[in-house]
């Protein structure tokens, strides 16, 4: 299956929203499609991140990838996260994930990062053979850490 890999604007939200929201469903978390378009609508209106939109031969959304800048203090310079990497079920095992991951890295290089980071599930084995067949490399020397700062409610 071919795709057209373009950067999103504001006027692809409906096409997103609905990708978006099923990514979220993917992590347990409850189906909520103004939810989704809130947040994404948040993202395009602050230019707080870079979507990338996979689109079919009929123009209909089958993936997208989201981006967070990033900078590296002791590197001084800017650099990527790959926070979000999404094909629909109809049109995973076609590509699409591995088309989606070098227009990051593309966009990444033309934007002057010195890198692109992501994070994923230790038990997502599909997700890591993909990352390191395009020569994504695992941290082995950083552990990472997160501390809660908002109570979510129920």
């Amino acid at each position: 299956m071919s795709a057209i890999i373009r950067q999103a604007t504001i006027h692809d939200l409906e096409k997103i929203a609905p990708l978006f929201d099923a990514y979220r469903q993917f992590y347990r978390q409850p189906a909520d499609v103004d939810l989704a378009r809130r947040f994404l609508r948040e993202r395009f209106a602050h230019h707080e991140s870079v979507i990338l939109l996979a689109l079919d031969a009929g123009d209909a959304a089958i993936g997208f990838t989201q981006l967070y800048p990033l900078f590296s203090s002791v590197r001084a310079t800017r650099k990527y996260l790959l926070n979000d990497l999404f094909v629909a079920p109809s049109a995973r095992r076609k590509g699409i994930a591995a088309n989606l991951l070098a227009a990051a890295a593309e966009f990444a290089r033309a934007n002057g990062a010195a890198s692109l980071s992501l994070t994923t599930a230790v038990d997502n084995l599909p997700a890591q053979k993909l990352y390191e067949s395009l020569a994504w490399q695992r941290d082995e020397g950083f552990y990472e850490y997160n501390l809660q700062t908002r109570i979510e409610r129920p």
